[in-house]
């Protein structure tokens, strides 16, 4: 195998279209890239999804390559997923966290597992072990299990063995913690300056013990550490201190090192992505992440084999990538398994009624009812006039996927009450808006309002007071950020679907009408309400 070739197995790509591009089939035929990273844009029916990544092997396999591709995406469930159409929707990391049984973490992972590799998709990125104790977390904050190190250790081991069992390769990330920070990687670099001690004792707790158990991938952060790194502004996806020092040496981790995405600004804008590429490699890392741009994956390719041909980067630390690389696609991978014949099905495992019923289980076992004042439940015989108020939804984390950025909360509930009242405001909502809704809640016996991640300063807060000083019973649904409560005037009844699926919002309605019985406990503590 020539260089380019070997550093092209170090490689994971992304590309536009739900076919394979002819930029893609250069890159998997004249550079033997290795892995494949799936976006929504990618994604279609079952159908299709299974005929890309039959596509993309079948290319591989006829460039000769020795094992198949990693084919990867990031299915974390609840707010960033990427399966849509005729798979299972299956509750995100927070809503599993309130739910306090760590077997429905394996049972989701399992499922996930299961309708991934049936689908072609051979690599999860998840779970995620970031541990949220940060309340102004822009990045993380739902995709977490919750704020307690020893929760999202459990938590994220069980969901790791589901997928593991399934035949999915699983990636802990974002080591060595993303959790307590405010600013997104995708955007800036974030700098997280605890002490080794703290981050001992919680952010490292939940990859040192997954790793125990036998991890199969880690996923650095472009995160800052200041107690690791002592060379400023360099992050940890670019630190030997941090991947060699630390997850290496000192926890022992033998397997496989991937980036996030060296386009995320963090990277981008500094070092540059293809540099970056070059100094990740230096650092111990074994999978280089480029999501989007062709010119840039060629470029990183080109930039990594003139550090080795010029010495920069040892033959020894390539090598060493390439094999870890190689041990853990002979470990999953084969090509007997994989459907390269023009005639393809999607195994009935995918969006099948099993999967559905333990979804809907676990999301009435998350679902919580915060607060209640005796308001719930609502009547559902239209003899009790319901206004249901909230804002369009809008993505809040990069990652997250706009294709399912609708807000079904007004369905939900209409399925149940056909009576009520449904209102869609601008998000954010505009003060003529907050004014001439508040007028007509007055004719209401009940208000249901959805909230989205409701920071001070931000009109939904508006919204909720201008409606609470109705005296109407205002009860709030908040649909992605737990935290809404704590900025919020004292409403009658708060309840938390720590993400805006279908299924959480269906679940939430029902709760509210009083036609299913949910049990979840917040994972999360809620600061005070110091800024009502």
């Amino acid at each position: 195998m020539n260089l380019r070739n070997k550093v092209g197995q170090l490689m994971v790509v992304g590309f536009k279209g739900k076919t394979a591009s002819e930029e893609i089939k250069e890159l998997i035929r004249d550079f033997h890239v290795g892995g494949i990273i799936l976006f929504g844009r990618n994604i279609g029916t079952p159908q299709e999804i299974l005929a890309l990544t039959s596509e993309l092997q079948k290319t591989a396999k006829e460039a000769g390559h020795e094992h198949p591709l990693l084919i990867c995406i990031d299915q974390e469930n609840g707010v960033v997923r990427r399966l849509g159409e005729g798979a299972t929707i299956f509750p995100g990391a927070m809503l599993l966290g309130a739910t306090n049984l760590p077997d429905n973490a394996y049972k989701v992972g399992l499922g996930t597992g299961k309708e991934l590799k049936a689908l072609g998709i051979n690599w999860n990125l998840a779970p995620v072990l970031d541990v949220n104790n940060n309340a102004d977390n822009p990045v993380i904050g739902v995709r977490s299990f919750g704020e307690s190190a020893e929760k999202v250790s459990l938590f994220g081991k069980m969901a790791m063995k589901g997928m593991q069992d399934a035949g999915v390769i699983t990636t802990l990330k974002h080591f060595p913690g993303h959790g307590d920070t405010n600013v997104d990687s995708h955007l800036d670099l974030p700098v997280i300056a605890h002490d080794m001690e703290r981050l001992e004792e919680i952010e490292l707790k939940p990859f040192v013990e997954s790793i125990q158990e036998g991890a199969d991938t880690v996923m650095s952060a472009h995160v800052y550490f200041p107690a690791i790194e002592d060379q400023q502004g360099v992050p940890a996806t670019l630190s030997k201190k941090v991947i060699t020092g630390l997850l290496r040496n000192k926890l022992q981790f033998n397997g496989v090192v991937t980036t996030d995405c060296m386009e995320m600004n963090a990277i981008a804008n500094t070092i540059g992505t293809a540099r970056g590429g070059v100094e990740a490699i230096k650092a111990g890392v074994d999978l280089i992440m480029v999501s989007h741009l062709h010119n840039l994956q060629k470029d990183t390719i080109e930039a990594i084999a003139r550090a080795v041909e010029s010495g920069e980067i040892e033959d020894a630390a390539l090598n060493a990538a390439f094999e870890r690389v190689t041990r853990l696609k002979e470990k999953y991978l084969n090509w007997d398994e994989l459907q390269l014949k023009d005639e393809i099905s999607v195994p009935s495992v995918v969006g099948c009624e099993e999967h559905e019923q333990t979804a809907k289980d676990i999301y009435r076992q998350g679902v919580t009812v915060v607060k209640n004042s005796g308001v719930l439940p609502l009547a559902a015989d239209s003899t009790q006039r319901v206004l249901v108020v909230y804002s369009e939804n809008s993505y809040t984390m990069q990652v997250e996927d706009k294709r399912y950025s609708s807000m079904l909360l007004g369905k939900s509930i209409k399925e149940i009450d056909p009576s009520a009242h449904v209102v869609e405001l601008s998000n954010p909502p505009t003060e003529e808006e907050i004014n001439t809704i508040s007028e007509q809640a007055k004719e209401y016996e009940a208000i249901v309002v959805g909230t989205l991640t409701a920071l001070p300063g931000n009109s939904q807060i508006t919204l909720v007071e201008k409606l609470h000083d109705t005296g109407v019973p205002v009860v709030v649904v908040a649909t992605r950020s737990p935290y809404d409560i704590a900025y919020l005037p004292d409403v009658a009844a708060y309840l938390c679907t720590y993400e805006f699926s279908y299924p959480a919002l269906k679940m939430a309605a029902a709760a509210i009408y009083g036609l299913e019985k949910v049990s979840g406990t917040l994972p999360v503590t809620i600061p005070s309400f110091q800024n009502k």
